[in-house]
């Protein structure tokens, strides 16, 4: 009994130092940012405040090439039943411009399929100069029978494609991965005996 008395001082204290520990560091925020505010040294709670004759801020992409104009053409093709377009058949952007355009695709088969998309660049100069921060190209992916998907393709030319392109195609196979894709299209069977008759 008489070390439980003991402790009932010791417990209080410890109480009373977690509660003002709690306090102190509910406070902690406020009085750092009116401290900060008081003696201008974070930069941060100066740029929260609206002061008269600043600039905003809002970053400004300084390797935009504004004197230059590229035409970017979306071209979409498919290699079995499904359908596969882009929203946009054109879009003009600068040097440096980041870009979105939006691509379509719906699976129309009654059965699940995987497939990939594959890009291509005309002219080919500008595949080392088309850089994609965003695409479907990136993976495969699988869609259940009727299943529609739109994805983004975010884009931005290099400033260092030759001031001679004036126009970029960019164009995307799409492909079932390890299913039945359709055979490419064989010349008919009389051109083949023609030529094979010549030999």
């Amino acid at each position: 009994m008489k070390l439980l008395r003991g402790n009932v001082p010791m417990v209080s204290k410890l109480i009373v130092i977690a509660v003002g520990m709690f306090a102190f560091g509910y406070a902690m925020v406020p009085l750092y940012k009116s401290f900060c505010e008081m003696t201008g040294i974070n930069i941060l709670a100066m740029g929260d405040r609206n002061i008269p004759g600043a600039a905003p801020d809002v970053a400004i992409n300084t390797q935009v090439d504004t004197s230059r104009t590229i035409t970017v053409e979306f071209d979409a093709n498919s290699r079995g039943p499904w359908e596969f377009k882009s929203r946009l058949r054109s879009l003009q952007v600068h040097p440096g411009e980041l870009a979105t355009v939006i691509y379509d695709f719906q699976n129309v088969q009654n059965r699940r399929m995987a497939a990939q998309a594959i890009p291509s660049y005309a002219p080919a100069q500008a595949a080392a100069h088309f850089n994609k921060v965003e695409c479907f190209c990136f993976k495969q992916y699988t869609l259940e029978p009727g299943e529609k998907k739109s994805w983004p393709v975010v884009f931005v030319i290099d400033p260092k494609l030759s001031p001679d392109v004036k126009t970029i195609t960019l164009s995307y196979t799409f492909f079932e991965v390890g299913g039945k894709t359709p055979a490419a299209p064989v010349a008919d069977s009389g051109a083949r005996v023609a030529a094979g008759g010549g030999t």
